[in-house]
């Protein structure tokens, strides 16, 4: 079975699936430097190749592209079996230890 095959229409709309349906799976990521990552790379490929026009080339294209968004897919599935703390620039607050009325507080720096 062709990974194509999970895209419907032509080439162009095949391309803007693909585009949306890896940005939309990069917000799945439950580390933040993860999906940071994934949203920069995605829009940087889609751009890098915007002025490809050979139908073969773009075949190609997109079946590095599901490829990538199975890869992407099984990482969010493994990496929601750890979860971490947030980040400060996401809004978490920060720190690891529990202090006596549940809140929580900083943790001792080392060395």
């Amino acid at each position: 079975m062709s990974l194509v095959g999970t895209l419907r229409g032509d080439l162009p709309q095949q391309t803007r699936s693909l585009y949306r349906q890896l940005l939309r799976q990069s917000k799945e990521f439950s580390s933040y430097n993860f999906r940071e990552y994934a949203k920069r790379r995605t829009r940087d490929a889609f751009r890098e190749n915007a002025a490809v026009d050979d139908p073969r080339r773009i075949q190609e294209l997109i079946q590095k592209g599901l490829k990538e968004l199975q890869m992407m897919k099984r990482q969010t599935v493994i990496g929601q079996f750890y979860k971490m703390d947030r980040l400060v620039v996401e809004g978490g607050q920060s720190g690891k230890e529990t202090g006596k009325s549940g809140e929580i507080v900083r943790q001792k720096e080392q060395g």
